[in-house]
């Protein structure tokens, strides 16, 4: 899997977001890459973010940088590790779901 931005090591932690748990990258729907991060998109792509749709959550669209094995949108915003290595997510990270998938954790997610 190709993940663009400032990519910092093998698990896609980037220059913005480097700690333990920030290994998931997410393909964005407005241009089908992978990126670490929305600040990655913003600095390297030419165009803006499109968030995902709720009809599009059964969408593989995360990457794991661990296991590199994808999951869908709905895998990820309903759990707190990968479902195949178990790693955990940075729950920080739902701080940027309205940029992501146009919503919030608590609108959409069954935690």
């Amino acid at each position: 899997m190709i993940i663009l931005g400032n990519v910092i090591d093998d698990q896609g932690r980037c220059t913005h977001y480097s700690n333990k748990q920030d290994t998931i990258s997410i393909k964005f729907k407005c241009c089908g890459e992978y990126y670490p991060c929305y600040k990655c998109h913003e600095e390297h792509s030419n165009h803006k973010i499109q968030p995902w749709d709720k009809e599009d959550f059964d969408e593989k669209a995360m990457f794991c940088g661990v296991c590199k094995k994808e999951l869908t949108i709905h895998d990820y915003m309903n759990s707190t590790n990968c479902k195949h290595c178990h790693t955990l997510f940075n729950p920080n990270c739902s701080k940027h779901f309205h940029i992501y998938f146009g919503t919030d954790l608590n609108s959409t997610c069954s935690l």
